[in-house]
């Protein structure tokens, strides 16, 4: 997550609906927003703010292809080479004995790869400390349009104004 300084000007709004229309219109007005908060996820948000589509779930499956080959692998040594053992007559490299664990290992490599990606890629790994700097109200029922004015051309009296022509109840100063 990157680092807040500067000078913010922060609309808040009561609707999820007002702020998802809100976001194309400000934009097209020359806006240029820098995040929307918001309690829960919002559909459409994303594309609306011009967000590019997410790589993650290749990451996803890397992690699983990671899991995956090094249970095989891991299962494949011991029980076919390191310690050969018959168990029920049956061969020591017999791949459908080894599918549950695989599956099983192949999950776990992706949900701990997953967790260590977010945490990374949203700086909230160890020592961090994150609180709302906006305001507190988006962690429960309102939602905050965050707009850089060092980003933008027009004047702060102009931005003012088109935010609260889109719906917001509060524009907010904000200085980090």
């Amino acid at each position: 997550m990157a680092e807040l300084s500067g000078k913010y000007l922060v609309g808040v709004y009561d609707d999820d609906d007002t702020v998802l229309h809100a976001v194309p219109k400000l934009r097209k007005a020359g806006v240029k927003i820098k995040e929307v908060y918001s309690p829960f996820p919002i559909h459409g948000l994303d594309e609306a703010l011009g967000h590019p589509r997410t790589r993650i779930g290749i990451a996803a499956f890397m992690f699983g292809v990671t899991g995956c080959c090094a249970v095989l692998t891991l299962m494949i040594w011991t029980m076919g080479y390191d310690w050969p053992m018959i168990i029920g007559g049956k061969d020591p490299l017999s791949i459908p004995n080894y599918i549950p664990i695989t599956f099983e290992g192949t999950v776990l490599f992706t949900a701990f790869g997953m967790v260590i990606t977010f945490l990374i890629s949203n700086g909230l790994g160890p020592g961090t400390h994150f609180h709302p700097r906006f305001d507190v109200r988006a962690t429960d029922n309102k939602f905050i349009m965050a707009i850089e004015m060092s980003r933008n051309s027009m004047s702060e009296e102009e931005i003012s104004r088109a935010l609260k022509d889109s719906g917001a109840e509060e524009v907010n100063i904000k200085q980090f």
